[in-house]
């Protein structure tokens, strides 16, 4: 799944602190930054008469069409609306009413917009422009007007999409790994009544919530601010709609930065298992360390390997009470868990105090784990983003896999990760969706200029062989390799904070050089 983590609190993680002697917080690296060729060149001051080939020629901030109000009391952040076509080949079909927001830059020193996007697919972006100065570094926020807004169906942009409110009973109650055909066909039930009411209740837009319409969507926000070029920030599955964007409209692209790619060139099965791997060796660096470690909380006389292979066992046999009211915690919950943890090593001292309560029959903090990776909140409602997700990801695809074709490629997956793909049956994620009408297209960025692609070397998501097809895809890719164990590369240090910032700042002179590395 090209998904990653919807919260402020996540996109904290993305810009954390490090504590190695060559690395610094976030704050330190990005307010202490040098931009490159910002001694020379100000783009702030240039000349309104011409035209920097790396900046867009708009110095005042517009866009109207969204009927722009105040967010905050400062007037640096504001919120509003664009209405866009719901088929852009028949407007009359009616229109989605996108959320928008945007952290304005310093007027003395703007560039010009960035669009920003979180990830996903299914995530809102709006937060990323509302909460940009907690996010981004100083010559990201002075110099650009931030604009984050919910793509197509997710997040505060209407209509969105809807399937369901019982996460529980479609994500925490199957057992995978039936006993008899009876739990199988209730798995492959299950992942039917899902699709079908998927399908039913977003009939109105299911045919257009690809990526495809949502990169067509920036080009109409990119228009309504009045900017002939704009530049992008795309996380994760960001990444995928930055690349679709700058393929189906490379003359509007100023510069793009793809942190966390994906391999677009991968089918269903072959990116399933691109993930399983990323996850499962970082889970095997997880439980190394913790043996390592006496200090750590499932360090099991440093042999935590054997003791979660134990631990799933049993859980899978007889699973453990949670909270009162919620599902306990079962081998699918405990694996669902383990994901969340293995998006940031900042959450693995969570994740082995989680596992040791377990051993002790406690799974709450399992659960806990398993409720942020659904994106729970504290009230026990659900945001829409993994809903979303598997909708959209499916109407990318024109895979749909029979069960019998799902199943016959479990082997697979157990032999990649056979930890985290412990099930016997196939999970059938798109197998009863709709046929998509429009696939999401081949990915190339042909004439849009140098793409900045960030990969890290421990990304459990999109694992960094997958990171260099996305760059090799590109007609001009430039890989930038971090040494992290994370997705996302983006305020890991002060490299890769400001190999990112000095590109947006001037994409033509600072294009960073395609294998760079910041360890």
């Amino acid at each position: 799944m090209r998904r990653t983590l919807s919260t402020l609190a996540a996109a904290a993680l993305l810009v954390s602190a490090c504590t190695d002697d060559n690395k610094v917080t976030s704050t330190e690296s990005n307010s202490g930054s040098t931009v490159a060729g910002s001694e020379t060149t100000d783009p702030g001051t240039t000349d309104p008469g011409t035209t920097d080939p790396g900046t867009t020629d708009a110095t005042t901030p517009t866009g109207d069409a969204f009927e722009w109000e105040e967010f905050d009391s400062d007037g640096v952040v504001q919120t509003g609306h664009l209405e866009v076509p719901i088929d852009y080949d028949d407007p009359a079909q009616g229109t989605f009413d996108l959320y928008v927001a945007r952290h304005l830059a310093d007027p003395a020193k703007r560039i010009g917009s960035l669009l920003v996007n979180p990830g996903g697919p299914g995530f809102g972006g709006s937060d990323f422009a509302i909460y940009a100065d907690q996010i981004y570094g100083q010559a990201i926020i002075q110099q650009f007007d931030i604009i984050g807004w919910d793509p197509r169906g997710t997040g505060l942009t209407t209509p969105a999409i809807d399937c369901t409110d019982d996460y529980d009973r479609f994500y925490a109650s199957l057992d995978v790994t039936p006993d008899d055909d009876a739990e199988r066909q209730q798995i492959a039930d299950t992942a039917e009544e899902f699709a079908s009411e998927c399908a039913t209740k977003n009939a109105d837009i299911l045919e257009f919530i690809g990526t495809n319409n949502s990169a067509r969507d920036m080009d109409s926000i990119r228009a309504a601010l009045g900017e002939e070029t704009i530049s992008y920030f795309g996380f994760s599955y960001g990444s995928e709609l930055g690349a679709t964007w700058a393929t189906l409209f490379p003359d509007t692209v100023r510069a793009a930065v793809l942190d966390g790619a994906a391999d677009p060139t991968a089918g269903y099965i072959e990116s399933g298992l691109q993930q399983s791997v990323g996850f499962e060796s970082s889970l095997a660096t997880f439980l190394q360390q913790c043996s390592d470690d006496p200090s750590c909380e499932f360090h099991n006389d440093g042999n935590a390997e054997q003791a979660f292979d134990q631990l799933m066992t049993a859980l899978d046999e007889q699973p453990v009470p949670s909270s009162e009211g919620r599902p306990d915690v079962n081998l699918q919950v405990a694996i669902s868990g383990v994901f969340q943890a293995m998006y940031s090593d900042q959450l693995w001292q969570q994740l082995a105090q989680a596992l040791k309560d377990a051993q002790g029959g406690n799974g709450a903090g399992l659960l806990q784990l398993y409720d942020d990776y659904y994106a729970r909140n504290e009230d026990g409602t659900y945001d829409n983003s993994l809903e979303a997700f598997q909708t959209i990801f499916c109407m990318d695809t024109t895979e749909r896999l029979t069960v019998a074709e799902e199943d016959a490629a479990v082997p697979q997956f157990q032999a990649a990760a056979p930890r985290l793909s412990p099930g016997t049956t196939g999970s059938y994620f798109c197998t009863f969706y709709p046929e998509t009408q429009d696939p999401r297209v081949d990915i190339t960025g042909a004439g849009a200029g140098p793409i900045l692609v960030m990969g890290t070397t421990g990304d459990p998501s999109t694992p960094l062989d997958s990171t260099r097809r996305m760059a090799d895809s590109l007609e001009d890719g430039r890989l930038v390799i971090v040494t992290a164990n994370q997705h996302t590369g983006y305020g890991v240090n002060v490299c890769s904070s400001d190999i990112i910032e000095q590109y947006l700042v001037d994409p033509v002179a600072n294009a960073p050089t395609d294998g760079a590395e910041c360890p």
